[in-house]
Order: C-alpha cells, then structure tokens, then sequence
C-alpha cells in the first residue's frame, strides 16, 4: 500500500524480469501478466484523474518500462517454454507501427519455424527497412528462397552511402549461392570474400568456409578450415551465421578429428570446450565422439543424451546417439533419431546415411533404396549422392551393374572422393580384379593420403603377392590411425606367414591378447553400463 501505482508496475516488471534470469518462465509469464492488468489500471486513472502538479510524478512516469519491451519478454518466455503459438500471438497483438526491429526479427522467425512463410518473408523485410545491415534477416530471406538480388536492392542505398561497404553485395552473393546449394560457386565466392583485407581472418567466413567443406564432403580443407577459425578464437564453441537451419560448430569439428582416427586431438578439444561452457552440447558430443570411436558405445549414448537435454535441436547430438543406439543393437530407436536429425537439418547428408545405414543393418534394402533415390532427387546428383546410391546398390546382387556406373559417374565428378573410392574398389575385390583395385587406389593417393585407402591397397597388394609393399601400406595406414584395427590384423597375418615355424607360437601368444582384450571390453562395457543406467535419469531412452 506504500508505494504508488506507477511504483507497482515497476516492482512487477523487475520481478518478473529477475524470475525471467532465474529461468523461472511460467511465473515471469504470471507476473508480466500482472504487471500489464497494473499499466492498464495506472492508464485508466490518470486520464481521469489530473496532474496533481507534483515535479517527481513527471520523470517517474517518463521511466516507466515500455509495455512494449513487457510483451517483448513475455515472448522470450513462451518460447523457452516452446509455447510458440502464445509467443505469436502476443507479438501480434503489438500494432505493426510500434514494432521495433527486434520484435519484427522474433516475429519473422517464430513465423518461419511454423511454417509461415509469407508472414515471415514480411517480417525479415521490415526489419530490413528499419536495419538494413541486419545480415541475420538478410540470411533468414534468402534462406525463404528470396532471391540475392531483390536482397541486395534493400541494402543497395545504404552500401552506396557508408564507405568500405562494397564487400556486402558479394557477401549477399555468396550466401544466395549457399542457399540454392551451389557449394562450389558458394566456397568460390566467400575464398574471394576471405582474401580481402576488411575480411581476412574472419571468424565467421571460416565457419562458413568449414561447413560447405563438410558438405562437399571434403573433410580435410573443414578441418583445416575449423583449426584456422579456433586459432582467431580459442573460445569458440558454436557457428554464429546459420546456414540452412543448422549451425556447424566445435563439435562437427570434434566429430571430424575422430573419423581421422585423431583421438588424442579429440580428447583434448572436449577438455578445452568444457573449461570454456559445460552448458552447451557442444563438449559433450565432442567427448561422445571419441567413446564411440574408442568402442564405448554405452559412454557415447550417455553423453549424446545429455547434449540433447541442453539443446534438443543438436543435430550432431542426434547422430551421435542415433549411431551408437545403431551399433548397440537398437536400430528401431536409432532409426528414431536419424529421422529427427535429417527434420533439422534437411541438407546434411550424413544423416541420410545414418539413416540408410540403420535400414541396411535391419536387412530392410527396399526403405534404403527408396531413402537413397529421395536423396539423389533432392540433393542433386554430386559424387556424395551417387555414392550413397551406389552403396545401397552393392547390396542387392541384381543392381551391381547400376552400382558401378553410379560409381563411374561419382569419381568422373571427383576423382579424389575417398568414399567412392573405397566402394568402387569394394566392387572391384568382388570381381577378383585386383590390378584394376590397385590403379585406382594409387591414383587416388597421388594428392592425398589417407588410413582406409592404404589399408585396402595393402590388401589388394596382399592378394597379387606383393607382400614387401603391402607391408609398407600397412604401416602407413598405422602411422596416420594407430588404433586401425583392421591394417594392424593385415600386418600381423604378413608377419605369421613371413614366419612359419614360428606360426604356432605366435596364435597361442595371440590367443592370450585376445583374452586380455576381451577382459578389457568386458570391463569398458561395464563401466559404460553404468553410463547407460543414467541415461534413464535424463528420459532420453
């Protein structure tokens, strides 16, 4: 009763706001409720009741928070509470010459989100009209399949009159080419963007950079990309520039360094990115993909799990536990995932092949051959997507012939795709034409080097006698993956044969490591057991 009107509505907002920053949404709600019955109340009263001539009345009045910002942060509640609808609504409810840039940047997204697409094009314009440089509206237009030049003709007047500017319209350009999936043409043109002085050693060109790389499926120059990007921001931990509904962040980068077989590496990246936030997904997918690739498929579950709590929307998380229920036996679940993943993210490839991948261990070849065509219609047909088919294809006895022309065409594109690589000399083991294996795998190695293709090279070379080189293919394969099981069982046959008399030695000697070996999973997969009961803790089953 102490306080004035004007002084309760304040005391109202400044609850709620606190309870907002104590993550306490449905009581901010209630309160910022209450806090706008006050203005209402406090506006009724003071058209009836005139200025009482008191001097502090004025500017206490002037002070007041805006009814708009209430609603504003009313808004933000609803959607931390995925309460999207009530978040529209009361943004709606804001007349369109009182929505202030922010408001209409909310609006345009929570539109895109629900499928708004009209509305939210509308949106993203006004903001654009208020803040042309606004690039995260300019990227939300071109993203709705607004055209780069009709983007670039909003921004033209202001590029015209603000010096050292001319970089926007070729940055407009250059994510107009992303979100029509012209990677090429998109990585061509931020290349050119990045080797300009104002741009160089941009942050989020190299992210942007390390994505198209990952889509293109060269996963080196993404790696070299995500190094260069760390090395300007050791604090980096997620993209900031959203391309085509997902960010890339550390934990592609996590998940790229373990494919490579460069554990250590990833080991100590989740370390850092865990000193840097425990809150984000990003340390946890990053410490999920070295326990999966060290075999610890419980571990890696339990931790993709967690990242999802944090951020249900993680498509890495998603893949991550999707791929270790897959290899846990519960493809059913997994399958489950694969699906949510490739809902987010629509243009990532890899969790097409998650998918495809779950429909092949289930012996379910029709669902991926059908999952497979889809994504060569919608994809385009690139050397991944051919690839993809082609896999797919190799497994039916009666389409090996359309496995290798897909093949074909895939290395016609790019002769340096490791994964048609690795497929076309799959079909050429099959046919026992091992000469032909080994020009291709040479060829493919004369400007790279990689673990998998030396290591079927050793084989290949294995199956012609020549056993010296096979030998050295081997320990290449090993000096790049140390923990490649499958080159160090090719070495370790050379050996016994090399070695005859000594044969029967060494399987007894072998014998005894494979006991301890066996004791050694035995023991992981209890301790990751553990991790697994702990799952139930986070519902995530």
């Amino acid at each position: 009763e102490l306080f004035s009107p004007s002084q309760k509505y304040q005391l109202l907002v400044y609850h709620a706001d606190s309870l907002f920053h104590d993550k306490e949404y449905r009581n901010a709600v209630s309160k910022y409720t209450m806090a706008l019955q006050q203005k209402k109340a406090l506006s009724k009263t003071s058209k009836v009741r005139p200025s009482t001539g008191n001097a502090a009345s004025t500017p206490q009045s002037q002070c007041l928070p805006s009814e708009i910002e209430v609603k504003y942060k009313m808004a933000e509640c609803y959607t931390m509470l995925k309460q999207d609808k009530d978040a529209i609504a009361i943004l709606d409810g804001i007349p369109s010459r009182q929505r202030t840039p922010k408001i209409n940047m909310m609006l345009a997204n929570l539109y895109k989100k629900a499928g708004q697409e009209r509305s939210s094009v509308t949106s993203y314009k006004e903001v654009l009209r208020q803040c042309p440089l606004a690039l995260d509206a300019i990227l939300g237009l071109l993203s709705l399949s607004v055209k780069g030049a009709e983007v670039a003709s909003m921004t033209i007047n202001v590029i015209q009159s603000i010096p050292n500017l001319d970089w926007l319209s070729v940055w407009i350009k250059a994510y107009a080419f992303v979100h029509t999936g012209d990677n090429t043409r998109a990585i061509n043109t931020i290349c050119s963007l990045e080797k300009k002085s104002l741009l160089r050693d941009n942050v989020d060109l190299l992210g942007s950079l390390a994505d198209l790389y990952f889509r293109a499926g060269d996963n080196k120059n993404s790696i070299l990309k995500f190094e260069q990007a760390q090395m300007l921001d050791p604090y980096l931990i997620k993209g900031k520039i959203d391309l085509q509904a997902f960010l890339l962040g550390m934990d592609v980068y996590g998940y790229l360094l373990a494919r490579e077989g460069r554990l250590e590496d990833v080991e100590n990246l989740g370390c850092r990115l865990f000193n840097i936030s425990d809150q984000h997904a990003e340390p946890w997918v990053v410490s999920g993909c070295h326990s999966f690739y060290s075999k610890r498929y419980s571990r890696a579950l339990y931790l993709g799990a967690k990242a999802i709590q944090l951020n249900s929307n993680s498509v890495q998380a998603l893949l991550l536990k999707g791929a270790a229920l897959r290899n846990m036996g519960r493809v059913q679940e997994a399958i489950i995932h694969f699906r949510e993943a490739i809902r987010l993210a629509p243009c990532r490839l890899d969790c097409y092949e998650g998918l495809i991948e779950c429909y092949l261990a289930s012996n379910s070849i029709r669902e991926a051959m059908v999952m497979a065509n889809n994504v060569y219609k919608t994809l385009g047909a690139n050397a991944q997507t051919l690839t993809l088919l082609a896999t797919v294809c190799l497994e039916d006895p009666v389409t090996q012939e359309k496995a290798k022309t897909l093949l074909d065409k895939a290395l016609t594109q790019r002769p340096d795709y490791i994964k048609a690589v690795v497929k076309k000399a799959e079909l050429l083991s099959r046919e026992q034409k091992y000469e032909d294996g080994i020009a291709l795998l040479r060829n493919a190695l004369a400007n790279q080097s990689d673990c998998v293709l030396h290591r079927i090279l050793g084989d290949f070379l294995v199956a012609v006698n020549e056993y010296q080189e096979a030998m050295d293919q081997y320990s290449i394969a090993l000096s790049l993956d140390p923990n490649d099981q499958k080159s160090l069982e090719g070495m370790q046959k050379m050996e016994k044969e090399e070695s005859p008399t000594d044969a029967t030695q060494e399987e007894d000697v072998d014998d005894m490591e494979g006991s301890g070996e066996e004791g050694d999973l035995e023991g992981s997969d209890s301790e990751a057991a553990q991790w697994a009961d702990q799952e139930q803790w986070f519902g995530m089953q």
